[in-house]
């Protein structure tokens, strides 16, 4: 099969653990003839900045898939009071820290000083619906019925594609249903051992040389140009 378009990561995938961008996949993402969408956990004007940075064409998905731009801008908020309250419920028992509340439309962005293993479980008796995803960079209190995996299928058909269409690389588990929806998912490295047990390929490379190595990979095998 040749795929028609690539969606990748940013934190820990095209960047190094410190957030700064590793140039090797800057490189071999700039070399691909297909559209290269952004995917990531931060908000909308990140990921349209990372795009940028990269050389990518503006298509992106944010905070975990609750946004997808391309050419239009589509929000799904339909879950954010509900991770509102959630919030108030655990800031009686944890002092949260948020990030970006001002930007972030769709789910709640934490810093990572809490126990965020205790919290899921509490978070799981009171607000079944809910999830707290621990990215490594950041903590997320998010519906589970918005992930990575469903932006990407919104994305795909605002492109005129299937999301099978795409190559999915990433790190975290946050990324799972992002692979899971793809027609080929690629683990880093670096990537955290349940999304490696979800994916096609697993690269010797971390980070920036991990993508490469994917792009170069699959160029060689005629599967994406």
């Amino acid at each position: 099969m040749v795929y028609k378009a690539v969606v990748v990561d940013v934190d820990g995938t095209i960047t190094y653990k410190d957030r700064s961008l590793d140039c090797r996949a800057v490189e071999a993402l700039r070399s691909l003839e297909v559209p290269v969408v952004i995917a990531t956990g931060n908000i909308l004007c990140f990921a349209r900045a990372a795009s940028k940075l990269v050389g990518t064409g503006g298509i992106v998905i944010a905070e975990n898939g609750g946004i997808v731009e391309c050419g239009v801008v589509d929000y799904d908020m339909a879950h954010i009071k509900e991770c509102e309250e959630a919030f108030e419920f655990l800031s009686r028992h944890f002092a949260l820290e948020r990030l970006d509340a001002e930007y972030r439309k769709t789910e709640i962005g934490l810093r990572r000083n809490f126990d965020v293993e205790k919290a899921r479980q509490m978070l799981m008796k009171e607000f079944p619906e809910l999830d707290i995803v621990d990215t490594g960079f950041a903590v997320h209190i998010k519906s589970k019925k918005i992930n990575k995996g469903i932006g990407l299928k919104r994305i795909a058909e605002l492109m005129g594609l299937d999301a099978k269409d795409f190559v999915a690389i990433g790190d975290s588990p946050n990324d799972i249903e992002m692979l899971e929806a793809s027609g080929f998912g690629v683990a880093v490295g670096n990537a955290h051992p349940e999304l490696k047990k979800v994916a096609a390929l697993v690269t010797v490379g971390e980070h920036g040389a991990g993508v490469a190595e994917a792009v170069w990979e699959l160029k060689k095998r005629r599967e994406i140009i």
